[in-house]
Order: structure tokens, then sequence, then C-alpha cells
């Protein structure tokens, strides 16, 4: 590691150097807003060169990424304790995705890597990282997936369609709804898609799709008979 810039205070090594550029990248958002920072703005807070930044990371959606993925994990802790109460997954699913299009906007470090680049936001959202924060979302839930038979593909099947209905509210909001009101969207139409299957769907078998959320195998797992 150069003892140059820093302003006088070098890192002993990079971790610590990555640490102190996502650290200066956040104060920059926090002044000037994700859209108007860039890699100059953080080296300058930094007292170093672009260079030096770049090194590091190659370039800003990298920088982004590594804030918002520093401050997603805190937020997740958030979410797992709001729904530590909960006993079905497709509710606890629900409302954290709920609470995160309430706060997302407020949450400017973690909101960085979806909102700074209109142009790009659908590339984010399927990119690697949005899909290893959900995966990590679903790891801190109170919930044993394998134990209600929800292998890792179907668990990827329920991060994917997580992140996509997140996606298209971010890029088009919709009508104004209050707080019960996105919930009850929510549950209409996401939770019939994350709720524990009958033994036919695991293996992807052909079926009415309508059985799915009926089936006793479902009253059971969910703890919620007559759905």
């Amino acid at each position: 590691m150069r003892n140059r810039g820093w302003r006088g205070e070098p890192p002993s090594d990079d971790d610590e150097a990555r640490e102190r550029i996502i650290a200066a990248a956040m104060r920059c958002i926090d002044r000037h807003g994700a859209a108007k920072t860039g890699l100059a703005d953080v080296a300058a807070e930094l007292g170093v060169t672009r260079q030096t930044v770049y090194r590091l990371f190659p370039s800003a959606e990298d920088l982004f990424q590594a804030m918002a993925v520093s401050a997603a994990d805190t937020f997740i802790d958030r979410m797992a304790a709001r729904v530590s109460g909960f006993t079905e997954p497709a509710e606890m699913l629900v409302e954290c995705l709920a609470f995160t299009l309430e706060r997302l906007h407020q949450e400017r470090h973690l909101s960085a890597l979806f909102v700074r680049e209109q142009a790009h936001i659908t590339r984010q959202f399927t990119s690697a990282t949005p899909s290893e924060l959900t995966r990590t979302l679903m790891a801190r839930l109170p919930v044993d997936w394998h134990a209600l038979g929800i292998d890792r593909r179907r668990q990827d099947q329920i991060v994917e369609i997580y992140l996509r209905t997140l996606q298209s509210f971010v890029i088009d909001p919709g009508p104004p709804r209050s707080p019960d009101e996105l919930r009850a969207f929510l549950r209409l139409w996401l939770a019939p898609a994350i709720r524990v299957p009958g033994p036919d769907r695991l293996g992807g078998e052909a079926g009415d799709p309508g059985d799915a959320s009926s089936g006793p195998h479902e009253r059971r797992a969910s703890g919620r008979p007559g759905q």
C-alpha cells in the first residue's frame, strides 16, 4: 500500500483501504446524493488520486455495489427482526418486500445501486449482487426452507420472483397505496408464487397451479387453515 495521500494517514492494507473508500462514498452520497457522486468525489474526500480508487474499484458501479452490500447487511437484520413473529414464509417475504419499498428511497446507501442510473436499472436488478442479498435475507429469516421442501432450485426461483416484483415497483410504483393496501396487493399476487408448494409441485409435474395453495400440505405448512 502506497503511503502517499490519504490525508497523511495511509491504510495498513488493501482491506482497510476498501473500507475507507466505501465509507467516503457514503459520506459523499449523504452530502450530494447518489446521482451526483462519482469516483472523483470519493478520491477528493480521501485526499487520494482517482487512480488509487480505480485500483481497488475499477468502476463506479463496482464501488456502489460494494457500498450497497455493506449497507444491506444491517437492513437485512432489521427486516428479519421485523418478521420474527410471523409464522408463514410467504407472509414474511410480503412484509420484507413492502418494508423495502417503503424504505428504499430513504436508505440512501442501499438504494444508490438501483436509483443512480435509471438506464441501467434492469441489468442491475438481475445482477448477482441483488440476488445474493436476497438469498442472505432468506437465510436469516426464521424459516427452515429445506424442512418445508423448498430446495435450492426453488429458493432461487423465489429470489427471482421477489426481485422482479421489487424491480417493477421501483420502475413504476403504480397507483398510490396505503401500507395496508400495498400488503394486500402483494399478498394477493406475490404470496401464491412463494407459498410452500404441494409435494406434486416440487418435482415440477404438470397440474392445475390453482390447486397448489389449497392442498392439505399447504394448510399444514402455513398454519393457516382454509387458505
